[in-house]
């Protein structure tokens, strides 16, 4: 098993990556890492000492590449990566290896006829709903395409901040290309319906001025009465990034693109996540997030119920202080932690992948 990637290190890939590769059954499955990957930084240097096939290719060229994986005899291929950058997308075109496959790093098909199979569950991608938005087939894992790997260290959850401040706190902290003007418009209807609420956002593209006058500006046309947002910078500590999560009761997951990293990173922390289920995979992932540690209640299937899901847990303090003390437990005990787990399912998804071919 092969998986060609730039971003084996502190990337969200590599947090969710780690997992499946340290608790992978080495009498079944070999590991062959291509790395575009211009400097090992600690977490890479952990990928590279699990790998039994370690490559570095930035500089190599797709034919060159192509022709090295097919020379390793490589069984299955896996992208990890996706249209985003420095992929060798072009290298699976060429396919240097008989079975070919995307997982984790591009919420999206790859459109390319030579990539055969991409790897999901039947939440992010129901049957016979999604499937003709492929061009490859889809392999469904049954207890969900993803396993977070816990950040350590990690501060400890805090106290739930709406009995100190006698205000509900939502927030987000995913990028700001995610906050359409459709989750913005929903977002200020919320904040307007609830006496005293307070929104914080933080992200890194928040430390520009003008970007913060647009997206407050932004809130406020959407009903956001005056001085309920807080707007901040993304925190490049991964500690105090982690800590900001005491700022929030209850965190906002914008749509249709959900997030990933930051909805596993949110649940570690103790605080819950509201999240609206679309119509292909990049709208539903936090469905499936959410079905693994048991919140289904916290998945809405329109704006309306976003709303209303956001209201009533915000309505219950009792409730809200509860599931934050064991919210952080629930996640770790739950299939979304079960490195274990997940390892022996993909090792079946790639056992049947090559048993049905290309």
């Amino acid at each position: 098993m092969t998986k060609p990637s730039p971003d084996f290190g502190l990337h969200p890939v590599g947090r969710f990556l780690l997992p499946l590769l340290e608790r992978h059954d080495r009498s079944r499955v070999e590991i062959a890492c291509y790395a575009e990957v211009l400097r090992l930084d600690p977490l890479g240097e952990r990928f590279r000492q699990l790998a039994d096939l370690w490559r570095p290719t930035v500089g190599l060229s797709d034919a060159d590449l192509a022709a090295c994986i097919a020379s390793d005899g490589v069984d299955l291929l896996v992208d990890l990566a996706g249209h985003t950058a420095h992929n060798r997308l072009a290298v699976f075109a060429r396919r240097p290896a008989p079975v070919q496959a995307s997982w984790l790093g591009y919420a999206n098909t790859t459109g390319l006829s030579a990539i055969d199979w991409r790897i999901t569950d039947a939440i992010a991608d129901p049957p016979g709903v999604t499937d003709a938005l492929h061009t490859e087939r889809l392999m469904r894992l049954p207890d969900g395409f993803l396993c977070f790997g816990p950040p350590a260290p990690a501060p400890p959850v805090s106290p739930l901040p709406m009995l100190a401040n006698g205000f509900v706190t939502f927030g987000s902290f995913n990028a700001l290309s995610k906050l359409t003007p459709s989750v913005i418009a929903v977002w200020g209807r919320l904040l307007a319906s609830i006496p005293g609420a307070r929104l914080v956002v933080k992200a890194l593209g928040l430390a520009d001025v003008p970007s913060r006058r647009r997206l407050g500006a932004a809130l406020r046309t959407a009903g956001a009465p005056p001085g309920s947002v807080t707007l901040l910078p993304g925190l490049a500590n991964p500690a105090e990034h982690l800590a900001a999560y005491r700022l929030m009761d209850i965190a906002l997951d914008p749509f249709p693109y959900n997030g990933t990293t930051t909805t596993c990173e949110s649940l570690f922390m103790g605080v819950p996540v509201i999240t609206l289920a679309g119509d292909r995979h990049a709208a539903r992932v936090g469905a499936s997030l959410l079905n693994r540690v048991g919140l289904d209640q916290l998945v809405a299937g329109d704006a309306d119920g976003y709303l209303a899901a956001a209201r009533a847990l915000a309505g219950d303090p009792r409730g809200l202080t509860e599931l934050r003390s064991g919210l952080r437990e629930r996640l770790l005990r739950s299939p979304l932690c079960d490195a274990r787990r997940f390892a022996r399912a993909m090792e079946a998804a790639y056992a049947a992948m090559m048993e049905a071919g290309a």
